[in-house]
């Protein structure tokens, strides 16, 4: 599904691969995992990672999209197949310099009512996390309907007409998000600060992940 979210991107905003060097597949907890990074021209970084373990029996699908030159909220698609369910996550983080129009987004998630919600918890980062996310875990019965649902969501994202981002107050944003998960933690943050450690981790995070260090 990653893939084609990256065609939808791709066909608005020119990718160029950035450099991964030796991070670029590692493993944690029992899992592989690979991570890739693109500049997209006229929105900002991107990036992709996937793993998968348990023998093939959980795979879970990032894609990240922090969108530096205009006007748009930070993007987190997280998709995990296990033990025959689908869960889609897609969280919208106010990194906004500016006000931004996200009722298309809020009218998308209105049609999808029938797959269940998520109960997400509570985080640190709840205070930033917009109301238009998405939280829905489902049966593989309804992996067709979860994937229509991220197409869609995606394509309305990606045609929100926003002017050019305040680009220090857009970085500020961001770095305090990605900062708050190094040192707070979350699902993920905790399973590679277990592996890997503090200083690979946080290197990941800012150089592939979310580029708060360009």
């Amino acid at each position: 599904m990653t893939d084609s979210l990256l065609d939808f991107i791709r066909e608005k905003y020119p990718l160029s691969p950035i450099e991964t060097a030796e991070t670029s597949t590692f493993k944690a907890n029992g899992m592989t995992f690979t991570v890739k990074a693109y500049r997209a021209e006229g929105l900002g970084h991107v990036s992709v990672m996937r793993a998968k373990g348990f023998f093939g029996l959980m795979k879970m699908d990032t894609l990240i999209i922090n969108p530096t030159k205009i006007e748009l909220p930070l993007y987190s698609y997280d998709r995990i197949y296990a033990m025959g369910n689908d869960t889609l996550i897609v969280e919208l983080y106010d990194t906004l310099s500016d006000s931004c129009d996200l009722s298309g987004l809020e009218n998308i998630k209105n049609l999808y009512t029938d797959v269940a919600e998520r109960d997400c918890g509570s985080h640190w980062y709840d205070s930033i996390k917009l109301p238009q996310s998405i939280s829905k875990r489902g049966k593989k019965a309804q992996t067709v309907m979860l994937d229509q649902l991220a197409t869609q969501y995606l394509s309305a994202y990606l045609e929100i007409e926003n002017p050019v981002a305040c680009a220090e107050e857009k970085r500020r944003k961001t770095a305090y998000y990605v900062d708050g998960l190094l040192a707070n933690g979350g699902p993920s943050t905790d399973v590679f600060k277990k592996s890997l450690g503090v200083e690979k981790t946080a290197w990941i995070f800012k150089h592939i992940l979310f580029g708060t260090a360009e």
